[in-house]
């Protein structure tokens, strides 16, 4: 379902003479569906900037990127859009919605896009917000005044409205507690169960080895560089 081949990615500084930055080298794996594969390595190593090649937010130098057999590198913009709505959903550790827009609809906006109906939709949203405790009285409320931790449950609500085939995980249980940390857990036990193919970083040792079937340290992709 995600398939990398030969895939490297480098950065350009113009603001420093145009230097370029060998960021990844060579990076190929491939992720099955109902697996979970976690990306470990050290601060730095490229795990983050792998995962946003991935969905398609920055673009590789070379090789290829398949998720559900269409390479993203190759891919125009109206094609990767296309992949994020239908195939590839991606829980990052930011929250990021139209300011005034009531959290009951940021959840549902998934839904509504592959054509759900809006009551269906604002159905499946209830349940994911009251199953992560996200209080009723906040669903009116844009997710934009809440706190951290309320944000990144709405995040993640957000994420597992649409049975997305292939997923990104950017530190899913980051800073939850022990309650919201085990919802999260089986929504991806859940997600693995009916066929989702995975990504994720989880820093969160107890929660990779439950989840995760495999790890993959990118720092081995990691061009050695001058001191």
């Amino acid at each position: 379902m995600i398939d990398l081949s030969n895939v490297s990615k480098t950065f350009t500084l113009h603001n420093q003479g145009s230097a370029v930055i060998e960021v990844l080298n060579d990076v190929s794996l491939t992720v099955s569906p109902g697996e979970c594969v976690a990306l470990t390595g050290a601060s730095g190593a490229g795990k983050s900037t792998l995962m946003r090649m991935i969905y398609g937010n920055y673009r590789a130098q070379s090789g290829k990127i398949r998720v559900g057999g269409v390479d993203l590198v190759q891919s125009e913009p109206r094609e990767i859009i296309q992949i994020r709505r239908e195939v590839l959903g991606y829980v990052s550790q930011f929250l990021r919605v139209v300011p005034r827009v009531p959290t009951l609809d940021v959840v549902a906006e998934p839904l509504r896009a592959v054509g759900m109906g809006s009551d269906e939709a604002r159905t499946r949203a209830k349940d994911l917000l009251a199953q992560l405790n996200i209080p009723e009285r906040l669903w009116s409320l844009s997710p934009t005044t809440f706190s951290g931790g309320e944000q990144q449950r709405v995040n993640i609500a957000r994420g597992f409205a649409h049975p997305y085939p292939a997923m990104l995980l950017d530190e899913p249980t980051a800073s939850l507690d022990a309650a919201n940390r085990e919802v999260v857990l089986s929504l991806i036990e859940t997600a693995k169960a009916r066929g989702a193919a995975i990504i994720g970083i989880f820093h969160d040792e107890a929660a990779r080895t439950r989840v995760c079937d495999s790890e993959i340290d990118v720092s081995r992709f990691t061009p050695a560089r001058a001191a």
